[in-house]
């Protein structure tokens, strides 16, 4: 088993892993990092402008600096971007430094949360749900493979799905 003091949220946008993470983290009196709003506060811009000026491999390349940093922190929940889990090093970092919760949902389930917001660069096309399936289908087998544990967000209440979280650290 992982580090029980690191708690590290993956999954795709729309699982529900920052309104979690944060509730978590209240919970367990620990501090709360969201490395998409970490990249934001530092650079000024929000996601959108960085992909728009840096492309999405600029992205990445802040997002595994961010995550390297926010993995080494003690006593922390962090929420990750969908995409994170991409990236080798991001994996290695998750896996080996703290205990990794995939929150997992359908792809009618993340359509429904995300198709209003514009402040996600790579569902701004014709057809957000078909992007948001084969999202899904390049990341959840890498999802699956880091994580420690697989928590099925759909239909949940965020105090749910973190009372789910410390039930399953409490039998580990």
């Amino acid at each position: 088993m992982s580090n029980k003091d690191k708690l590290f949220l993956i999954g795709p946008m729309g699982a529900g892993k920052t309104s979690v993470g944060k509730q978590l983290a209240k919970v367990l009196k620990r501090d709360f990092y969201d490395s998409d709003k970490e990249i934001e506060d530092r650079t000024g811009v929000n996601i959108p402008t960085i992909f728009d000026i840096e492309g999405e491999s600029g992205f990445r390349n802040r997002e595994q600096q961010i995550i390297d940093e926010l993995t080494q922190c003690d006593n922390v929940v962090l929420a990750t971007g969908g995409g994170a889990v991409l990236n080798n090093e991001n994996q290695k970092a998750l896996q080996s430094r703290g205990t990794v919760f995939y929150l997992s949902a359908s792809i009618d389930q993340l359509f429904q949360r995300t198709h209003r917001d514009r402040n996600r660069p790579l569902l701004q096309t014709d057809d957000p749900k078909q992007k948001i399936t084969e999202l899904l289908k390049l990341r959840d087998p890498i999802y699956r493979s880091i994580a420690d544990f697989v928590i099925d967000t759909d239909g949940q209440s965020v105090r749910k799905v973190v009372d789910d979280i410390l039930r399953r650290l409490d039998e580990n």
